[in-house]
């Protein structure tokens, strides 16, 4: 199961799927979705609510069906991740800030589920900001990129052949 970061559904949007030329790909996340292998977290909707915009009312829409609640199985590992940002040599002022994103809740719930993240951040030596990926390193989370998911998956958002 693929977890995506809400960068990926942002970056969607704004730049390479817009709803009005690309609906092929939110088709896409949806048929992934109703197959079980891709989903996000209710945190991440959360964050893409709060936006306002098509995307908020898109995101609205898919509920729990993509949005997945934490539950008791992934309690553990929010205490694994605070332990390892917490022990990580960030500054504080980091390790507050990424405690309290849906980052940190993406991250666990992938640690306990096993599933992939995908987003379009990359890894950062910086002591500043906890970045998704440094998270998946430190805690053994595979991470990758909406373009080797779509590549992995074998999406293909193909036009029919002209009349």
């Amino acid at each position: 199961m693929y977890l995506l970061d809400a960068d990926v559904f942002v970056q969607a949007k704004n730049l390479h799927y817009g709803f009005d030329f690309c609906p092929a790909f939110w088709d896409w996340i949806d048929d992934q979705q109703r197959l079980g292998s891709v989903r996000s977290i209710e945190k991440v909707q959360e964050e893409l609510v709060a936006g306002g915009d098509e995307l908020a009312d898109w995101a609205q829409q898919r509920g729990t069906e993509l949005f997945l609640r934490p539950d008791g199985a992934v309690l553990p590992s929010l205490r694994a991740v605070s332990a390892w940002a917490s022990g990580g040599g960030y500054e504080p002022a980091a390790v507050t800030i990424f405690l309290q994103a849906a980052d940190y809740y993406l991250v666990s719930h992938a640690h306990a589920t096993g599933a992939v993240v995908v987003t379009h951040e990359v890894p950062s030596e910086s002591v500043r900001k906890i970045k998704i990926p440094d998270a998946c390193i430190g805690l053994d989370v595979r991470c990758i990129t909406p373009f080797q998911m779509l590549r992995t998956e074998g999406a293909r958002f193909v036009l029919p052949p002209a009349a």
